[in-house]
């Protein structure tokens, strides 16, 4: 099995690259320069990636959510076998005989999390208004 995971793919990938280089005469092809990234994509990059982790962030917060026998996320959660004095979801809270369940840093990271995919989403959006409008004002020769 290691052969097959390992050692045949990279064999592949050598000869692959023997191949190319014995066509274009010992030369490996060259990278084509990428395209700057406009600051409307790293906006709208950095929106993204702060929906997903406040996404993954509000699951793990609601792993602690007493769902079909509300006594057992005490038990397993603090360790006492009791019904849980409140929950909600959002903000994210379990309380077991008066003592939070949930750490303490998960909600102020959904905060911070949810105010920074909100303000790249709206930065993400004012700047490609303004790079089309500047695009544009380029065609015209203004």
């Amino acid at each position: 099995m290691v052969i097959l995971a390992l050692v045949l793919p990279a064999w592949a990938g050598i000869t692959f690259v023997g191949l190319v280089r014995a066509r274009r005469g010992g030369e490996l092809p060259r990278p084509r320069p990428r395209p700057r990234r406009s600051p409307a994509k790293k906006a709208a990059w950095v929106a993204v990636l702060a929906f997903l982790t406040g996404g993954a962030l509000h699951l793990y917060g609601l792993s602690y959510m007493p769902f079909l026998q509300p006594e057992d996320a005490c038990w397993f959660k603090a360790g006492y076998m009791a019904v849980p004095d409140s929950s909600s979801a959002l903000p994210v809270s379990l309380v077991c005989a008066g003592e939070e369940i949930v750490p303490w840093w998960v909600n102020p990271g959904l905060l911070v999390l949810a105010v920074t995919a909100v303000v790249a989403t709206l930065a993400s959006v004012v700047l490609a208004v303004r790079g089309a409008r500047r695009a544009a004002a380029v065609r015209r020769g203004a």
